[in-house]
């Protein structure tokens, strides 16, 4: 990853928080990091346990910043989020995976799209 993405990633993801908190969230953690992948935000939104992955670009492109996690990633994600679920006795809550993508991450006014429940759990990772 090149310094000028990884900044862009940064700046987005502090983006993503403040807007989060502002949608209700409490944040409850970041940059979750385990040997098997990185949960970008894990927050709660009322009783729900919400893993989310912040996409962040900074010009318009043709492919929106939601379509660019694919099976591979959302598989990835899904892991590391059962790992922090059953380190911390979380098997009885509900969760969810969401999504917050940050266009135009160095302008005055950037685009903030939350989408809840963006993706499912695999079956082959449910416990």
């Amino acid at each position: 990853m090149t310094f000028e993405r990884a900044a862009i990633g940064k700046k987005g993801e502090n983006l993503a928080l403040l807007y989060l908190k502002k949608q209700g969230y409490k944040i409850i953690g970041k940059n979750y990091k385990t040997k098997v992948g990185e949960i970008d935000i894990i927050g709660n939104d009322k009783d729900v346990v919400s893993f989310i992955e912040v996409r962040s670009i900074n010009s318009a492109t043709s492919v929106s910043p939601e379509h660019t996690i694919n099976k591979r990633k959302q598989n990835q994600i899904a892991k590391t989020a059962l790992f922090y679920i059953k380190s911390n006795g979380l098997e009885d809550k509900d969760c969810r995976f969401d999504v917050v993508c940050v266009e135009g991450v160095d302008s005055c006014s950037p685009n903030i799209k939350l989408i809840k429940d963006a993706f499912e759990l695999a079956l082959r990772y449910r416990y």
